[in-house]
C-alpha cells in the first residue's frame, strides 16, 4: 500500500470518527477488485458514503490521463474500467489526487467528484493543481490529511 493510500484511508476513517457517522475506509486488494480498478472503498449505511476512490500521487503539476492511468491486460483503459465498476456497484467515485511538490515544499492533495474527472478525460485535458483546488480541500496537519466535509466548493 502506498502512503498516500494509507493516508487517505486514515483521513476518511478520521472524518467519520470525528462526525460520529457510520462509515468504514479500507484498502482494496488490486486482484480482488474487477481490473484492480479501485484504491479504497468506503462503506456506509448512509449512501451519500457509499464510495470509491482512486489514488494518483505525482510529482508534477498536472495529471495526464494518458502517462498517469494506463490501458489493461483486458485492453480497457482504466478510466473505462473505474466508471464501469462505478455503475456496476452503485458507490459514488472519486480521485484522490496529491501534487508533490518536492523537498521542503508542502503537498497538495484534494478529492475530485468522479463525474469531474470523467470530464477532463472526455476533453482529454488532464487535471491541472488548479483545477483540482475546485474539489474537496484535504488540509494537511501532523497527522496526515484531514478532510472536513465530502461537499465541493
Amino acid at each position: 500500500m502506498s502512503d498516500f493510500e494509507r493516508e487517505i484511508v486514515n483521513c476518511l476513517n478520521c472524518f467519520f470518527k470525528t462526525h460520529h457517522i457510520p462509515g468504514f475506509a479500507y484498502r482494496t486488494r488490486q486482484h480482488t477488485v474487477k481490473g484492480g480498478c479501485t484504491d479504497v472503498l468506503v462503506d456506509s449505511p448512509h449512501p451519500s458514503y457509499f464510495l470509491s476512490i482512486t489514488c494518483k500521487s505525482i510529482i508534477d503539476k498536472k495529471l495526464y490521463f494518458s502517462q498517469h492511468f494506463h490501458t489493461g491486460e483486458e485492453k480497457v483503459h482504466r478510466m473505462d474500467a473505474i466508471a464501469d465498476f462505478l455503475k456496476t456497484s452503485g458507490r459514488a467515485g472519486f480521485l484522490a489526487l496529491e501534487f508533490r511538490q518536492g523537498p521542503g515544499k508542502e503537498s497538495e492533495a484534494f478529492l475530485i467528484p468522479w463525474p469531474v474527472v470523467a470530464a477532463h478525460f472526455r476533453e482529454d485535458t488532464g487535471i491541472a493543481i488548479d483545477d483540482a483546488r475546485s474539489g474537496i480541500v484535504l488540509t494537511r496537519s501532523k497527522d496526515g490529511y484531514r478532510l472536513d466535509s465530502l461537499n465541493a466548493k
